[in-house]
């Protein structure tokens, strides 16, 4: 089936985890790609996986000189875009007593900036009634180690329902996708070692209401259906966390 035939989308942060799930699923699918990784090592794994249709760019989100580049080479590639997928991002576990300057400005750069500026400088290229989906996080249960982290992600869910509402004349519909526990090869979480990963993997079996961590697959269903077929929908975060953030229970 190629029912993205035709279609091209820039992802960034697309070489690996969650981002490597929609790139891979939008090619297998037809639709040409260029996805965007700050570390080569993990590019040319990408450019393995994904093949021929994808290009793969080394672009750091936090640099407004590679955010220019970037632009450059959507445009060279593939010309105009049916979608964007901002899902980029890091996150680091520091309790507010350790939060210094440089770890804060390091989450807002690559989360908020990267992300506003990425945006405002694609959107030329998108197509009048494309999409643009962010990956955000479910952040209406939070936990201690994670405030910077958390801000800057909550500000690129404002960004989100702004640019909604900026781009209703073009038709270009905003949404978000915000994950719970996804089980990926860092648990969404820098510097953790395999078993502060696998307790967080734990972790999120026991407090999902589903019982179990989501998979990579199930973020990129999500992000395609709201770029592709949610045709009616704009601004809205929509929540891939099994009931996390819902405050579902058991009866």
């Amino acid at each position: 089936m190629n029912r993205f035939a035709g279609k091209k989308a820039v992802v960034t942060g697309g070489t690996h985890g969650m981002g490597l799930a929609i790139a891979r699923a939008l090619v297998e699918d037809g639709a040409q790609v260029l996805v965007t990784g700050r570390n080569e090592a993990t590019n040319e794994q990408a450019r393995a996986t994904l093949g021929p249709a994808a290009q793969v760019v080394r672009s750091d989100a936090a640099s407004l000189p590679d955010i220019d580049r970037l632009g450059e080479a959507a445009g060279g590639h593939l010309g105009r875009l049916d979608a964007v997928f901002v899902n980029h991002g890091i996150a680091e576990l520091e309790p507010l007593t350790q939060v210094t300057e440089a770890s804060y400005d390091r989450h807002f750069d690559i989360n908020a900036k990267g992300s506003f500026f990425i945006v405002q400088r694609l959107a030329p290229l998108v197509v009048d009634g494309g999409a643009i989906v962010f990956t955000t996080v479910a952040n209406d249960r939070v936990f201690p180690g994670m405030s910077a982290y958390s801000g800057s992600k909550e500000a690129v869910r404002g960004f989100a329902q702004v640019f909604a509402a900026e781009f209703l004349d073009r038709r270009i519909r905003v949404n978000s996708v915000a994950p719970g526990f996804i089980r990926t090869p860092t648990m969404g979480v820098a510097g953790m070692s395999a078993e502060e990963r696998a307790e967080f993997e734990k972790q999120g079996d026991e407090l999902t209401p589903l019982r179990r961590n989501g998979t990579v697959e199930e973020i990129a269903a999500a992000a395609l259906f709201l770029a592709f077929d949610a045709t009616y929908t704009t601004g809205v975060e929509l929540a891939v966390d099994g009931g996390f953030a819902q405050g579902i229970s058991a009866a």
